[in-house]
């Protein structure tokens, strides 16, 4: 039976909980913000230089050679943008994981305990109940392991193809852009 001390405690507990989940996802919006903002600081600078470049252009194979030369970097700005949006997300999405884990956990070492003590504590003849209550809890146990090893490592997969893409693209640009100045 919980007492009023451990009701009071377990939501105590769950506030605690709650406001780390909203500072943490308060840390990964304002890395998001700083991102967005170097982007956005650093892409007002290059515009004033390819502006002034652009400019000077004297001729038609100059203009291509500036243009070549801007394809690249583009690209691997996207892809670098794109990795560190990945990575300020998977942070934060580690550490809410994380927390759940815990969270979860501490659930199932109370439950199990509750299950103990009732098993402990039941009538002569209700062996099997017993037994078949515990069966159930560690069945469910188990599923819940696989279902996060599975997402860990859908999770893997996904990064994995996400480089993938992201190189692939980086490549892709650098070819053209090679292409590009081989034609001027």
């Amino acid at each position: 039976m919980l007492t009023a001390e451990q009701i009071f405690a377990a939501h105590k507990a769950n506030v605690e909980t709650l406001f780390g989940l909203t500072n943490k996802a308060f840390e990964g919006v304002e890395k998001l913000v700083e991102l967005n903002l170097q982007v956005a600081k650093t892409a007002l600078g290059e515009v004033a230089d390819t502006t002034q470049a652009a400019l000077s252009v004297k001729d038609a194979q100059e203009l291509l050679a500036l243009q070549a030369a801007l394809l690249q970097p583009s690209a691997e700005k996207a892809a670098s943008y794109s990795r560190h949006l990945y990575d300020i997300a998977a942070a934060t999405n580690a550490e809410v994981v994380k927390v759940a884990e815990a969270q979860l956990a501490d659930a199932q070492a109370k439950f199990a305990a509750v299950v103990e003590t009732a098993s402990k504590n039941a009538p002569a003849g209700t062996e099997n109940a017993v037994a078949l209550v515990k069966s159930a809890v560690a069945a469910a146990n188990n599923a819940f392991e696989n279902v996060q090893k599975a997402a860990k490592q859908a999770s893997e997969v996904a990064e994995a193809n996400f480089n993938a893409v992201t190189n692939t693209a980086v490549k892709a640009s650098q070819t053209a852009s090679r292409s590009s100045k081989r034609a001027a």
